[in-house]
C-alpha cells in the first residue's frame, strides 16, 4: 500500500510540474528596436503586465525583443529599455506584437527581422501590430487577403504598398483571424485590451480595463 501511495504522489508531482512547465512556457513578445514609439511598447506591456498577475493569466509572461543582438534601445521619446532577448535567441511565443517607427525602411529592408515575423506566425496563436507595424506584417506576407488598419492617415500608403491587403479606413481597431492591427500611440491600450479579451474573455479584458482605469479616460470600446 505504502509503495502505491508513493507511485501515486510522484506521478501527480510530475503531473504538476509538467503543467508548470507548460505555464511558463506562454510568452507575449514586444519587438523593440532604437526608435520604437514608446506608447506602441509600454500599452501592451502595461495591459499584459497586470493582466499577468492575475491568477488567470499568469501562464503568460510579456517579454521586449530587440531586433539587433544588444541589451538596450532608445525609444524615440528616449526611454531606455532592456531586453535580454533578441530575434536571433528569441523562445517560442504565443503572441508577437509588431510596433512601429517614424522611419520604418531599415525594419522592412531586415531580411532577418522579416524572416523572424515569418516564422513566428507559423506556431504563434495571435499576430499584432501597432501604427506603421503593420508594414512589416505586410512585407512578412501576413495581412494578404485580410483587413487591416495602420496609422490615422496612412491607409492609403498601405493599400498602395500592399495592394493585396483589404485596408480599413478610420477604424481604430481591425481584427481579422488570428491577427489585430491598430492605429498605435493611445489606442494601443485599446488593442491591447481586445487582444486580451479575444485571449481570455470579456470579463476579464474589463477587469485589466478597470484596474488601469481606462474607462475613466475613454468610452472607446476594445471588445469586438
Amino acid at each position: 500500500m505504502r509503495k502505491q501511495f508513493v507511485r501515486l504522489t510522484a506521478t501527480f508531482v510530475l503531473v504538476l510540474l509538467s503543467q508548470l512547465s507548460f505555464a511558463e512556457s506562454k510568452k507575449i513578445g514586444i519587438l523593440v528596436f532604437d526608435g520604437v514609439l514608446t506608447s506602441d511598447v509600454t500599452a501592451p506591456l502595461e495591459v499584459f503586465g497586470v493582466a499577468s498577475r492575475k491568477t488567470w493569466f499568469s501562464d503568460y509572461t510579456p517579454i521586449v525583443i530587440n531586433v539587433v543582438n544588444k541589451a538596450s534601445v532608445t525609444t524615440e521619446e528616449g526611454l531606455s529599455l532592456n531586453s535580454p532577448y533578441w530575434i536571433g535567441n528569441a523562445p517560442e511565443l504565443d503572441v508577437l506584437i509588431v510596433p512601429s517607427s517614424y522611419d520604418m525602411d531599415p525594419l522592412i529592408k531586415n531580411i532577418s527581422l522579416i524572416q523572424f515575423i515569418k516564422n513566428t506566425a507559423k506556431n504563434a496563436e495571435w499576430m499584432a501590430s501597432n501604427c506603421s507595424g503593420s508594414f512589416l506584417l505586410g512585407k512578412a506576407g501576413l495581412l494578404n487577403g485580410l483587413k487591416a488598419t495602420t496609422w490615422a492617415g496612412g491607409e492609403k500608403e498601405l493599400a498602395r504598398t500592399f495592394p493585396n491587403v483589404k485596408v480599413q479606413y478610420d477604424q481604430n481597431v481591425v481584427i481579422d483571424g488570428n491577427v489585430i492591427t491598430s492605429n498605435g500611440s493611445l489606442v494601443s491600450y485599446q488593442a491591447a485590451l481586445a487582444l486580451l479579451a479575444k485571449i481570455t474573455s470579456t470579463a476579464k479584458a474589463d477587469e485589466v480595463a478597470e484596474a488601469l482605469q481606462y474607462q475613466r479616460f475613454s468610452k472607446t470600446k476594445y471588445v469586438f
